[in-house]
């Protein structure tokens, strides 16, 4: 059984429930699902879409990196959304994020609410 190794930074907000903030085992890292809080004042400081997005983004990339690995590494991302008429303000700035000539896979989904009534959740998965 291969071990696992917690992955903790505090350059994304700490997790706010029994969970870790990703979980490595083997090759792949579990990022889990981020939302749009800033690391440094723990609030949510964007009220619009993508700023949220935005935000959700950066607080994968800071666990992604924290697992000492980039964007690139992100094999499949899930996107929650609470309005699916956002998805065309998230695909641009998701876009700004996953720039590589093969873009992970990703689902993006509709939900009737969000922790702390955020507009969008983001998780991922990074291959070594």
């Amino acid at each position: 059984m291969q071990k696992q190794k917690e992955i903790v930074t505090t350059k994304a907000p700490a997790a706010i429930g029994p969970y870790s903030q990703a979980v490595e085992i083997g090759d792949l890292v579990f990022v889990s699902g981020q939302i749009p809080f800033d690391p440094v004042s723990g609030k949510l400081e964007h009220a619009d879409i993508k700023g949220q997005a935005r935000q959700s983004l950066e607080n994968v990339k800071a666990i992604v990196e924290a697992a000492g690995l980039t964007l690139a590494n992100v094999v499949k991302v899930n996107v929650s959304l609470t309005d699916m008429g956002a998805f065309a303000d998230v695909n641009a700035i998701y876009a700004e994020y996953f720039t590589g000539e093969i873009k992970p896979a990703r689902a993006v989904v509709q939900v009737a609410a969000l922790p702390r009534q955020v507009l969008i959740e983001i998780e991922a998965i990074a291959h070594r």
